[in-house]
């Protein structure tokens, strides 16, 4: 057999053992060759508008550069060592480790090149879906249309043979360092089996489970008030990175071997062979993957993480809007009303308007205030408060002596939680009102302007806020003491007035709203965020995947001499199967469900900082990644079966 036909010979081998391998590095070149094009599509200014726009592009494509690249290695150095014996073979015929290497690099070189070809066609073939994706989401209209950059093209070129050189170094490496001894014992050396639980082990592994639960609880009441300074925050937030991360890698290291040693103990060491192949199997090599698995479980919280958040403000846009803007349009100055609503007039656009005077006053709020703001604020018995009569809202009766709170903001409730009664007081300039408060509610029924970023609005009897109005101290009031709200009553034409309101320029005045014009840039400028970092996460989904698809091809390889005793003592494809699937169960749920539960108290603890609306995009999200991660899990059953099915 000639050298060339060896290499033909083993490509062939490898391209079928390792198919993953491929689409993960074909994807990975077209996703990168598609985001580099988007740097240089005209079409994308509209998009990325600014500086920081292109700077978000330009950051994840060095991301995803570092992701693949620790892919590529990280699997590069599994293939290697799985080949071993098979270069000791060949330098016990005779070959030198020059010849060695040259082979394996055409090989490499004939696959990887092939893979990036065909990666930056699809790559090309895909970059218009991915910006109609892009602007689908962030809103944007305008026409996307294909376009192919030699810039891209360099660049993608350059980037990923930079990769291949490293690869090519590390596999050098290798082979000139190994004897042919060596290499026949690499595959054994390489996966640590535990054999019998020490107690150190044990300690490590309960120690793993309280620093997990530490920091679970801590991130629980990081914004609850019993941190109130930014160097108390961020002690907390590292404490609880650290806390998380150390006690995933114990958890791994121990507490997973530790629990099935329990479960095995409770058997009194009788395991039927569904428990052999699965419970015993993953306590053996749990252990020795303790720093992957950490890895990987870290990086797929954080993925699951970012990419809820991002969607919780972009799914909260709406809302968000509309704490912000109590109308389809807010306006305090009458003229720009006047304007605006002839405007409409003139369009035969139908509309309602409601005009509210809002009084700024000092308060005393000490009594109904859940924690102590004094240390947030120097004086919290004179907090400015925004004031509407009773007159002016729907569904409100108060007595002089009474008050109802109105709209609030769930970043300020967070940090200024109120009781659900107490008394307060309201400060005009000559008289103090003492009112008992009746409680909150949560429409919002004035814009964000008269509300100091979020606090409640009071809603008091007529006559309490008349003297109110006689006794005003003028430095507390706002350039305008009304509110005008404009309604569209026909919902299809909201998008005309919209662009009316533009036309007038009354939405240039930055106190001035359009609850649509705010619900669209916050989708424009939330969207490219979340574009980016759901790309990220599927990229990680997929090479984190493949590392531990990968994994489970080497322990099935190892393990096949088992399944051929097995097979001839009697049981069957199917007894074997059943074992193989609750195996893959725990190899591919342990990370999942670790990684999920990481980043459910993550948002859990800051939620609120990104939006209005937690549950419905964080469990969206959480089901696609469970769905998109398990089907690494479904292969891996299937190579097993093919496996098992060549063992006898």
């Amino acid at each position: 057999m000639s050298i060339n036909q060896l290499i033909l010979r083993n490509l062939k081998k490898n391209l079928k053992n390792y198919y993953l391998y491929v689409f993960a590095l074909i994807f990975s070149v077209a996703l990168y060759f598609s985001f580099v094009t988007l740097q240089y599509d005209p079409a994308m200014d509209a998009t990325k508008g600014t500086i920081k726009g292109a700077a978000s592009i330009r950051a994840a494509s060095i991301l995803l550069v570092a992701i693949v690249s620790i892919f590529l290695l990280y699997a590069n150095n599994i293939f290697i060592k799985r080949r071993s014996k098979e270069i000791g073979l060949f330098q016990l015929i005779g070959m030198t480790k020059s010849r060695i290497f040259r082979i394996l690099s055409a090989e490499n070189f004939i696959l990887y090149f092939s893979s990036l070809l065909i990666g930056i066609f699809l790559g090309f073939s895909a970059s218009r879906l991915i910006i109609m994706i892009l602007f689908k989401i962030t809103k944007v209209n305008a026409v996307a249309k294909l376009h192919f950059s030699m810039h891209a093209l360099i660049q993608t070129l350059i980037i990923f043979s930079a990769i291949y050189l490293l690869v090519m170094l590390i596999n050098y490496l290798f082979i000139k360092r190994q004897t042919i001894l060596g290499l026949f014992r690499v595959i054994s050396s390489t996966e640590g089996k535990l054999k019998k639980m020490s107690v150190f082990e044990i300690i490590m592994g309960i120690v793993g489970l309280v620093l997990i639960g530490v920091g679970y609880y801590v991130s629980s009441k990081l914004f609850d008030g019993d941190f109130v300074t930014m160097v108390q925050l961020f002690s907390a937030m590292i404490f609880i990175l650290a806390s998380v991360i150390i006690g995933t890698y114990l958890f791994y290291k121990g507490s997973v071997s530790f629990i099935f040693h329990l479960i095995r103990k409770k058997k009194d060491g009788y395991l039927n062979i569904n428990e052999v192949l699965s419970l015993s199997s993953i306590m053996f090599r749990m252990k020795s993957n303790a720093l992957l698995l950490t890895i990987i479980t870290t990086v797929s919280a954080l993925a699951i993480g970012l990419l809820s958040l991002s969607y919780i403000s972009y799914y909260s846009a709406e809302k968000t809007a509309k704490t912000h803007v109590a109308a389809d349009f807010a306006i305090i100055d009458p003229n720009k009303a006047e304007t605006f609503e002839n405007a409409l007039t003139d369009h035969k656009i139908s509309f309602s308007d409601k005009r509210i005077d809002v009084l700024q006053v000092k308060a005393n709020l000490k009594s109904i205030l859940e924690s102590d703001l004094d240390t947030l604020m120097a004086n919290s018995s004179a907090l400015p408060l925004s004031v509407v009569s009773e007159k002016d809202v729907k569904g409100v009766e108060v007595s002089p002596k009474e008050t109802v709170f109105t709209g609030y903001d769930d970043l300020m409730e967070k940090f200024m939680t109120l009781k659900d009664s107490g008394q307060i007081e309201l400060k005009a300039k000559k008289e103090t009102f003492q009112l008992d408060y009746l409680g909150l509610r949560k429409d919002f029924i004035v814009s964000s302007y008269f509300t100091n970023g979020g606090s409640p609005t009071a809603i008091v009897d007529n006559k309490v806020f008349e003297q109110l109005r006689a006794g005003l101290d003028p430095k507390l009031q706002k350039k305008s003491t009304i509110f005008i709200g404009v309604t569209i009553k026909d919902e299809a034409k909201l998008e005309k007035a919209n662009q009316i309101f533009k036309d007038l320029k009354i939405s240039e005045d930055i106190d001035h709203d359009s609850r649509l014009e705010m619900s669209m840039n916050q989708k424009q400028s939330i969207g490219l965020a979340m574009f980016i970092v759901g790309f990220l996460g599927l990229t990680f989904l997929i090479t984190s995947g493949c590392i531990l698809y990968f994994k489970q091809m080497g322990e099935g390889e190892e393990e096949k001499p088992n399944y051929t005793i097995l097979r001839k003592l009697g049981f069957t494809q199917g007894d074997l199967l059943r074992g193989i699937r609750a195996k893959q169960l725990f190899s591919f749920g342990i990370p999942l469900v670790v990684g999920l539960s990481h980043s459910y108290f993550a948002v859990q603890s800051g939620w609120f900082l990104f939006g209005a609306e937690v549950w419905t995009p964080m469990i969206i999200v959480m089901v696609l990644y469970t769905a998109l991660y398990s089907i690494f899990g479904v292969l891996s059953v299937l190579y097993y079966k093919k496996v098992i099915k060549e063992a006898l």
